[in-house]
């Protein structure tokens, strides 16, 4: 038997905000020979764009653990925004570049963010009605660092 292809849409993302994360230093726990975890807090920050603007909560971080070329990212932190809402983001992704981009980030190169993977998958949580739909959809995040800073691209998948 054979099944016709079925025309699918192709998702479309729309741009909803950046958000641009100052961090402390990062904190080396370790796990195992395999592995390493890592924990950065995170010391607040800016959220601008058309669907929200506000700031990043000094309250929340980044453990991250390392396995090979890859780190695998778990965040989770709070933003303001400039009503008073407050939203819970837990932010999970991952984050692989070669040797020369690490080495021109550690220089404090701003790095295209094609140049290496960092990307997330963002859950947020509210009880804001004029956000409702942060908590009702899924998104996408494109990472990169900047300055100092993380910067993340939200979008959200249509």
């Amino acid at each position: 038997m054979t099944v016709a292809p079925v025309d699918l849409p192709q998702p479309e993302l729309e741009f909803v905000f950046e958000v641009r994360v100052s961090v402390a230093d990062e904190l080396r726990i370790g796990r195992s020979a395999e592995e390493v975890l890592h924990f950065v807090a995170i010391t607040g920050g800016t959220v601008a764009g058309p669907r929200l603007t506000g700031e990043v909560l000094a309250h929340g971080g980044d453990w991250f653990v390392e396995r090979g070329d890859t780190v695998q990212l778990d965040a989770r932190y709070v933003l303001r925004a400039d009503d008073g809402s407050l939203i819970d983001v837990r932010n999970r992704g991952y984050y692989r570049a070669d040797s020369s981009v690490e080495s021109r980030l550690d220089a404090g190169e701003v790095v295209d963010e094609r140049d290496y993977y960092y990307r997330t998958a963002p859950v947020f949580q509210t009880d804001s009605e004029q956000f409702r739909w942060l908590a009702d959809n899924q998104f996408l995040g494109m990472a990169r660092n900047e300055g100092g800073q993380i910067c993340i691209r939200f979008f959200w998948l249509r």
